[in-house]
């Protein structure tokens, strides 16, 4: 990805911050409706071409929102974390570079197609372990990590605030919970062209790699999905404190991040 550390917090500066806590419950539909299985199985079919898509899809910005992400967390050297629905394991990586190699990450998915893509691309990084297992049932004790994080993975998951709840369950107290997630741009029309062209543009891009019904779902999977404001409430329903959120890309993407109690 292009871009260091100096044009990174510069398109940062650029975003809308909101660092206050918000209240209120979620009116958007409340998990994914996609069946389980359907969904692992499309991620298991997609995981050899995930990454390219990425970058292209996000004209290589994604790797920036990573490491937002990464810096949200507020890991120490030593630390420990966990990336849920870690997918090809881009964010795990990026935690274990900010852990360093006394420190130790986790990256759990429920599709094996995608550990298998992160364990042959990282799975010699020192401390990185990948793991097969369900968001809505972490593989790990109470309070054993210092940070969670879940990226692109939150619209999959059959209840969002079950999922935020787990995170929670198994970071510390004082801990973070960040979650980074597609959203849609404001105002409501721009909003509105951003979804018709999305419905467009993620087929004929899937098109290209043989994948076009997979990426048929992922502009579904943003119908209905909450807003910004409202993934921040369900965060507090799932028992998270000084909850605050960040808008990237005109709105198109959204880190949300929690604090444990």
């Amino acid at each position: 990805m292009v871009g260091g550390k100096q044009s990174v917090e510069a398109a940062d500066s650029q975003t809308e911050s909101v660092q206050q806590p918000v209240d209120g419950m979620a009116t958007g539909r409340a998990g994914n409706t996609v069946p389980e299985p359907r969904v692992t199985s499309m991620f298991d079919s997609i995981a050899p071409v995930y990454d390219r898509m990425n970058t292209i899809m996000t004209a290589g910005m994604d790797g920036r929102w990573r490491r937002a992400a990464v810096r949200a967390a507020n890991l120490a050297g030593g630390g420990v974390a966990l990336d849920v629905a870690c997918g090809t394991g881009k964010l795990t990586a990026d935690l274990a570079a900010a852990v360093g190699p006394s420190g130790r990450v986790v990256g759990v998915d429920l599709s094996a197609g995608m550990l298998e893509e992160a364990r042959r691309v990282y799975g010699n990084l020192s401390g990185v372990e990948f793991v097969l297992g369900n968001a809505l049932a972490l593989p790990a004790e109470n309070g054993t990590f210092d940070a969670a994080t879940i990226a692109f993975g939150l619209r999959n998951l059959a209840s969002f605030e079950d999922g935020l709840r787990e995170m929670a369950r198994i970071v510390r107290s004082g801990g973070r919970v960040v979650c980074l997630e597609l959203s849609v741009p404001r105002p409501r029309f721009l909003g509105t062209i951003y979804r018709g062209l999305f419905r467009v543009t993620a087929p004929v891009a899937g098109t290209v790699f043989r994948r076009r019904a997979a990426y048929t779902y992922l502009p579904k999977s943003l119908e209905g999905f909450p807003a910004a404001e409202e993934i921040a409430a369900t965060m507090r329903n799932a028992g998270l404190t000084d909850v605050w959120f960040k808008r990237f890309a005109l709105g198109a993407v959204a880190l949300h991040v929690g604090t444990v109690r």
